[in-house]
């Protein structure tokens, strides 16, 4: 008998490209891809954040160039991707959230939060695609949605707009290049301990909210994704596209 054998997680001889890579989800899947081997190119608007982890990532055998950048400069960004790319693997997890009652949002937060959130996302995810297409290459899009991607919240009109937005825009995008062999999916995370959830975890009533939603009773750690984006990345995922991870404790589930 000829057994099956598990497709590998890992990622040596790939080239992957973070954004958001200064703290929080992003910072970890920089850390995870690394680990797996991969060769990451750590993308953020402020220099001191990236340089700090990429030292420490060195420290450790990691290898991790950082790059400034602001995705939402769609010129500089396609030059970036194309002076460095191609790249096999994106995360995609800069993002924003401004939030307020959908009555009190100003169109300057609505701006600011949907131009980062999808349209900067747009290109960006397009750019990758296209350094593949136009190299031969299959490659693994991740973009990091949210659990608002896929249900609503208090306060949370726009960006559970611009999370749903992103949820339909991989899945075109998952139709559109699979037969490049390009493959787009989403992590869907829950509420995970980062400098930006503080500002909700801080908040003893939304802590209550949000721990009672998550039925595994905790707030998710930067740890809780690494695995996840290894396996969306890697050939362990060979067949997912136009999919959602979702890394909620349950909060979905009802």
């Amino acid at each position: 008998m000829t057994l099956p054998r598990t497709p590998s997680f890992r990622l040596e001889g790939k080239r992957a490209l973070v954004t958001g890579a200064s703290s929080g989800i992003g910072l970890g899947a920089a850390v995870a891809l690394a680990e797996a081997g991969a060769d990451v190119v750590a993308v953020a608007r402020t220099l001191g954040p990236l340089s700090a982890l990429c030292s420490a990532m060195a420290e450790r055998g990691l290898r991790a160039r950082p790059q400034t950048l602001d995705i939402t400069d769609l010129e500089a960004t396609a030059a970036l991707v194309a002076d460095l790319g191609p790249f096999d693997i994106l995360v995609n997890s800069a993002g924003l959230a401004r939030h307020s009652p959908a009555l009190a949002t100003t169109p300057e937060d609505y701006d600011a939060v949907t131009d980062l959130n999808v349209r900067a996302a747009y290109f960006l995810t397009r750019a990758v695609a296209q350094g593949l297409i136009a190299a031969g290459k299959p490659g693994s899009l991740i973009n990091i949605s949210s659990q608002m991607g896929h249900v609503g919240g208090i306060d949370r009109a726009v960006y559970c707009a611009t999370k749903h937005a992103l949820e339909g825009m991989t899945k075109s995008m998952a139709i559109e290049w699979g037969p490049q062999g390009i493959r787009v999916n989403t992590l869907c995370p829950t509420f995970i301990r980062t400098p930006l959830a503080e500002q909700t975890l801080a908040i003893p009533e939304r802590r209550k909210w949000i721990e009672d939603k998550i039925k595994l009773g905790r707030v998710g750690e930067i740890e809780d994704i690494m695995g996840p984006v290894v396996f969306l990345a890697s050939d362990a995922s060979a067949l997912m596209t136009g999919s959602s991870l979702i890394i909620d404790g349950g909060w979905t589930a009802d």
